[in-house]
């Protein structure tokens, strides 16, 4: 592709192209600001929240681990390494499928539920606060 041909992408998409950049910029400076208050005040980043999230809503405050990972947006390998930092913490276990040995799931614990509660007024306060102060 000749350098024309790109700087004539680029020129005639530029408005769409600045309109994805500042929603990836507000996107980024937002997580990041919510995952320090998070961590801050309760030691949970922003991802170990939507996980005790997801678990906390899921019937029998359990998931497949491949299931958390699809609504995380996450790699398997991903999902594992976040898993075993919140299994270390009592959050979560891990629990067996009883009809097939290859399932595994997430499983919530009272601790990590008791976590998710004390974590969850202060986290939806500093969602509102940020779009508030926008």
């Amino acid at each position: 592709m000749s350098r024309q041909v790109l700087r004539s992408q680029v020129f005639e998409e530029r408005p769409s192209l600045l309109a994805w950049v500042g929603l990836l910029r507000s996107h980024s400076a937002l997580t990041r600001a919510l995952n320090a208050e998070l961590v801050s005040a309760h030691g949970l980043t922003i991802n170990d929240y939507e996980v005790l999230l997801h678990l906390a809503r899921a019937p029998e405050r359990q998931l497949r681990r491949v299931d958390l990972a699809e609504r995380l947006l996450l790699t398997a390998s991903g999902i594992t390494r976040l898993l075993d930092g919140l299994e270390r913490a009592g959050y979560v276990t891990k629990g067996q499928c009883k009809s097939d040995a290859r399932v595994t799931y997430a499983v919530l614990t009272d601790e990590g539920l008791e976590k998710l509660r004390a974590a969850a007024d202060s986290h939806v306060g500093g969602v509102r606060q940020q779009f508030e102060s926008r």
